[in-house]
């Protein structure tokens, strides 16, 4: 008895830009076309918390600026719980806080930003566990076809970094303090530069660490 096998051809795969700002951030490219826009804006007067603002670039293996990049975060508010249902800590929600937002990098100098609050610790995945204030960021760009996920940790938060279970898990010791934003006071508010290198270069260990969620 013979088999035939079937060969089927392969889907054509496409990459996320550059239209992925008009679909996903289309005031930004020019195209007002949505009543409600997610933007980086993630407080209100009201919010909870210690205002900052978060800013960096993206950079590939050459060392060039990216300048169509998307860029999502999300986290905790102050009190360290997310506005979400799996969150099952016994900490207050706070309703003026989006805890998510979504931008993209300026076309002309390549940087992002978003306005926020600085997050506080969350229970770590094993029990007896903390991790250190953190957000959660993911980028698009062309060229990528599934978003590259990171974090983003506080410089100033030294200690609770030290104990951080995720930082820790990160076997090449020199690539963790590329997950740390870097704070100073401008205007007497608190801005963290987080840059991103999406390839390392050619000195070795400077790609931002990247996680498989």
């Amino acid at each position: 008895m013979s088999t035939q096998i079937t060969f089927l051809p392969e889907t054509a795969s496409q990459t996320g830009g550059p239209y992925v700002h008009i679909g996903l951030a289309p005031k930004q490219a020019g195209f007002d076309i949505f009543e409600n826009n997610f933007g980086p804006d993630l407080v209100k007067p009201e919010t909870e918390g210690e205002r900052v603002r978060l800013e960096g670039q993206v950079y590939d293996g050459s060392g060039t600026v990216l300048r169509d990049v998307l860029i999502e975060i999300w986290q905790a508010n102050a009190a360290g719980k997310y506005a979400h249902p799996a969150d099952t800590q016994d900490k207050p929600i706070d309703p003026a806080f989006r805890g998510w937002g979504r931008t993209g990098a300026d076309f002309d100098t390549g940087f992002y930003s978003f306005e926020t609050i600085k997050p506080g610790p969350v229970a770590g995945a094993r029990p007896g566990t903390v991790q250190a204030p953190h957000i959660c960021l993911v980028l698009f760009a062309r060229g990528i076809n599934i978003g590259l996920h990171t974090r983003v940790y506080f410089e100033d938060e030294a200690e609770a970094n030290a104990k951080d279970p995720i930082i820790n898990g990160i076997e090449w010791e020199v690539r963790r303090d590329t997950l740390i934003a870097k704070r100073e006071e401008r205007d007497g508010k608190a801005v963290y530069r987080f840059d991103i290198r999406i390839q390392d270069t050619p000195d070795g260990g400077k790609e931002t660490v990247f996680f498989d969620v």
